[in-house]
């Protein structure tokens, strides 16, 4: 360590006369073309156009050694030879063979390369970089490491700037230079700290030829089909040189941390991909992050310093505020912290030890203490009851009131109480101590010898072993200072009534660092196995007792089980789907207690967990449950409010248990009453899965034989679509003319219709109206050639539309069959089809009708409560009123935003047409699969529709606030401007 002086430092390049480089071009390598200058830090490298390719033209900084230049371009071919398929800047020899050339300057010579230039583009911005993204830069960093493994390189020369095993030093020397010496000092204590937590593994890591700048802007990108730009290849290796191993992969992680939303965690792809390829030994997991911190330190005070010496360079002070950006990011969270994370996550977990407990925190304290169940499956925080801020307290106090003496809550909980929603960050949910809440002052004992300092008002912490005990809620009875197991500390202090005491174990010992006292799910297995369980201070653990931060482990095994027990054709969202596990109002969380807005689920018209709903469910269950063959009141009820919401005519219910069979009773109805077979239906729609209601189903999105496998007796019309189908715009008007024809046709060719049906807003394609007097046309045609006319509103009824509470009214007609399903159960299994007493009857001919659940008393008692709740709380004008809102900021989300085609829709029921060009209309489609995951990572759910699976269907619970609308849209502001 240390070097004799500081002629290391490399001083940055003169101006060079671009007619001079197009001089060496010539004449010592043969080419002719146009100069290009790319930047950079202390070189100056150009990118040549000629009429038979592109090359880079590299001029090295007066310092550099042509020995390692010569190396470099040695380790270039070496890589092609190891690791195929990467791309690499190949070198071409001069016109005297060697790959070295010189250009006069001054009184110098500088070196020349020039090399093929790799076709992509570096990631150079600060845009988001997707867990793919960063996967595959570790990647291209293990496959480096492990390629140049055998790679002897040259002897070093001089001390290298960037190699890390000289970081300290480099910035020693930098630090006191610079003219923002408050930054300086912050980064020379940080670095200062992470050489010491390098310092004992030095000698003794793996040691290799390393690239030494696998990093964001040094690699090439292809661009994916969704977008994202994905490395390919690695360029410039001017850093190349021996150094650690797991160095390599340190510098690929720091280049993450300073993208838009990146922390710490999301460096964990890069590593768990590097590992595959290059396994991580575990002195090298104890190095990692302090070196993390190292790179982030010196790259802000090397770029600094370059930025004083040459003012006038772009590329490097570009670079000063990503730089500190890593750096604060680095130093986000303790290095202890993240290395028991990366051990976790390679299945190394940390083994925790607490010192032997000599005396109980609180002797006073019976061992039968219960503990309150604050998770996300907790029965006693329904009804929104969670997002009180006082609901932790207010259950303590039910506890209390109820007898007991004492109450605690749990260690590693992911606590429901803790989740935050409309936001796009994850909430501190996981507990990194406990609170015991009291009826009484209960006296405090230190559990062993320790070093005792005060902190705050009530708070003490005792120092042992390596090992922070921090305590809040003790009275002021003792000073900082020396204290012997069992000794008094106070007693607890009181707070809203109740007695509480919050308990934390902590190793950050020595730092200064106060843990928080919880953790976000992402870094919550580092955070706990620096915190360890202190539980057993206050009581004696039962031999059974649940490791609480371990509940969320079970997720992919979770997985794994549906795999095998549960058809894979009856897929979920997601390719990796959080655990959700509790619904309210249009809030969903997961099992780590992340929140996330639902903008997705229709069935849930209310919203999730309404406490009318399941009062009444419940009351209903305890009374009766049967099946609708029996007499009873609340069938009848609700057939009547149905048929009350319907224009006259319609006034005969099925009751069933789907939208499926909804429509495929509908048909059997249109069938029975016509004595005919044939069906026309809209192309790009989903009726259901039964056979009947499939048949007629023409989306190849849910099946894409959709259009070939139809049986004889269903015809389709085109889409009504005014914004890409066949007649768009004011063209529209020619869809519903060319539909009545298509059906005056067929009657003519003998086969006159029993039904049409189409939904009455056109829901499959991302919330479509049908253009104006389109449903009255084609229903006049039906009708003329003796058929029934079928409304499907599963889908788009029940006031969703805002405008109207049926979607056929939009239009002005009245169908003869209406079905209606999803909503109107509010997620239990209820449908209806609703019909004249004539086409009813006609159902005799086939024989009776009966469905076991359909119309039972239970579930004619949600139908009825889902009716009142809408009517109640007015759920059809706030569709109309936020809806129209959400409408108005989307709409102008797409002046800013050329990706955005077009939206559509009323109310709440939206689609936001993703194009890659708005010219040709081209479906943006992976890109909407990458925009829905990127979305739920910032707390949003939303999916996909449309044949083309380029729409984003919007179709949350219908008490949608205004506030929810806005963070929405402020979500996919975020994604569409900093990318996915």
């Amino acid at each position: 360590m240390g070097f004799p002086s500081a002629d290391w430092l490399v001083p940055p390049m003169a101006h060079l006369d671009e007619a001079d480089v197009s001089a060496v071009l010539t004449e010592r390598f043969g080419v002719t073309g146009t100069l290009h200058d790319l930047g950079s830090q202390q070189d100056r490298n150009y990118r040549v156009r000629t009429t038979t390719g592109e090359y880079v033209l590299k001029i090295a900084n007066p310092a550099a050694d042509p020995a390692a230049l010569r190396a470099q371009c040695a380790a270039v071919e070496h890589l092609a030879r190891t690791a195929s398929g990467l791309l690499l800047p190949r070198v071409h020899r001069g016109i005297d063979g060697d790959v070295v050339q010189y250009l006069g300057m001054d009184e110098a010579e500088v070196a020349v390369r020039l090399l093929d230039y790799v076709p992509g583009e570096p990631i150079m911005d600060s845009r988001y970089l997707a867990p793919q993204v960063v996967a595959r830069l570790g990647e291209l960093a293990g496959r480096i490491a492990v390629g140049l493994a055998d790679f002897e390189g040259v002897e070093q020369t001089r001390p290298r700037l960037w190699d890390l095993h000289n970081a300290l030093t480099v910035i020693e020397t930098l630090a006191p230079h610079l003219p923002d010496q408050r930054r300086a000092a912050q980064v020379l204590r940080a670095a200062r700290a992470a050489y010491t937590q390098v310092e004992p593994y030095a000698d003794t890591l793996p040691v290799q030829m390393i690239h030494g700048d696998v990093t964001d802007n040094n690699v090439v990108c292809e661009t994916a089909p969704d977008g994202r730009r994905m490395p390919v290849g690695v360029i410039d290796f001017g850093d190349l040189g021996h150094g650690w191993t797991v160095a390599e992969l340190a510098v690929t992680c720091t280049s993450v941390l300073h993208h838009h939303g990146a922390g710490p965690a999301s460096v964990l792809p890069a590593v768990r991909a590097f590992h595959s390829l290059r396994p991580l030994a575990d002195d090298e997991l104890n190095v990692l992050w302090p070196l993390v911190v190292l790179r982030a330190s010196v790259l802000v005070l090397s770029g600094q310093y370059d930025n004083l010496l040459d003012p006038g360079n772009g590329y490097v002070t570009d670079g000063l505020e990503r730089e500190w950006a890593m750096f604060e990011a680095a130093l986000s969270v303790p290095a202890e912290v993240m290395t028991a994370q990366l051990q976790d996550m390679l299945g190394r977990p940390a083994q925790t030890r607490v010192p032997t407990v000599e005396h109980r925190l609180v002797p006073a304290l019976p061992d039968d203490v219960p503990a309150l169940d604050l998770g996300v499956l907790s029965d006693e925080l329904h009804a929104g009851r969670w997002l009180d801020p006082e609901a932790e307290i207010t259950s303590a106090k039910g506890v209390l009131a109820a007898g007991r003496s004492a109450v605690r809550t749990g260690h590693g909980e992911f606590r429901l109480t803790r989740t935050t929603v409309d936001g796009m960050k994850p909430a501190e949910t996981c507990a990194l101590g406990v609170e015991l809440y009291l009826t009484a002052p209960l006296e405090v004992r230190a559990p062993w010898t320790a070093m005792a300092t005060r902190h705050g008002n009530n708070g003490v912490t005792l120092t042992a072993d390596g090992l922070n005990l921090l305590l809040d809620g003790v009275d002021e009875r003792i000073e900082s200072g020396p204290v012997s197991a069992g000794q008094s500390l106070g007693t607890v202090t009181a707070r809203q009534g109740v007695h509480v005491l919050t308990v934390q174990l902590s190793r950050l010992t020595g730092t200064g660092v106060h843990p928080p006292r919880f953790a976000t799910p992402d870094l919550a297995a580092g955070w706990l196995a620096v915190c360890p369980d202190p539980t057993a201070l206050l009581i004696t653990p039962a031999m059974d007792s649940e490791d609480l931060s371990q509940q969320e482990s079970g997720t992919l095994e979770l997985l794994e089980r549906r795999d095998r027990s549960f058809a894979t054709v009856q897929e979920h969202y997601f390719e990796a789907p959080p655990r959700v596990e509790r619904g309210w109002r249009h809030y969903l969380v997961d099992t780590q207690g992340r929140g996330y807005l639902d903008m997705l689920n229709n069935v849930t018209i209310l919203g999730h967990g309404h406490p009318a709903l399941s009062d009444a469910v419940h009351r209903q269950w305890q009374r009766l449950n049967t099946n609708s063959r029996f007499h009873y009141a609340s069938v009848v009820e609700f057939s009547e409010r149905l048929t009350g919401l319907l224009p006259a005519g319609l006034d005969t219910v099925f009751l069933v248990n789907s939208g499926s069979e909804a429509v495929d009773l509908a048909l059997r109805l249109a069938w029975a009453a016509t004595g005919r077979q044939d069906v026309v239906a809209v192309e790009e729609a989903y009726h259901g899965w039964t056979y009947a209601s499939d048949a007629v189903s023409t989306s190849i999105a849910d099946n894409p034989n959709a259009l070939t496998s139809r049986p004889p007796w269903v015809h389709s019309v085109a889409a009504p679509n005014a914004y890409r189908g066949r007649h768009r715009g004011a063209q529209a008007g020619l869809y519903g003319p060319a539909a009545a024809a298509r059906i005056r046709d067929l009657a003519d060719q003998g086969h006159p219709l029993a039904a049409f049906v189409c939904e009455p807003y056109y829901g499959n394609a991302g919330g479509m109206a049908l253009p104006d007097g389109y449903l009255r046309q084609v229903y006049e045609a039906t009708r003329a050639v003796g058929g029934l006319c079928i409304a499907d509103e599963v889908q788009v009824g029940y006031g969703r539309l805002g405008s109207h509470f049926w979607g056929f009214q939009q239009q002005g007609v009245v169908p003869d069959i209406v079905t209606v399903a999803k909503a109107m159960g509010n997620g239990h299994p209820l449908g209806a089809v609703i019909t004249s007493r004539a086409i009813a009857d006609a159902y005799r001919t086939q024989g009776y009708f009966f469905s076991s659940a359909g119309g039972s008393p239970v579930s004619s008692v949600v139908g009825l409560t889902v009716l009142d709740v809408l009517r109640d709380e007015e759920l059809q004008a706030n569709a109309r009123e936020i809806g129209g809102h959400l409408k108005d900021r989307l709409m102008k989300l797409a002046e800013r935003h050329s990706l955005i085609g077009a939206v559509h829709g009323s109310g709440l029921y939206l689609g936001v047409e993703f194009v890659r060009d708005r010219e040709s209309l081209e479906p943006a489609t992976e890109e909407t699969a990458a925009i829905c995951d990127r979305l739920r990572e910032l707390g949003v759910i939303v999916q996909p529709t449309s044949d083309r699976q380029c729409v984003l269907k919007i179709k949350p619970p219908l008490c949608l606030t205004r506030q929810s609308a806005d963070a929405f849209v402020d979500a996919l502001d975020d994604v569409l401007t900093y990318g996915w």
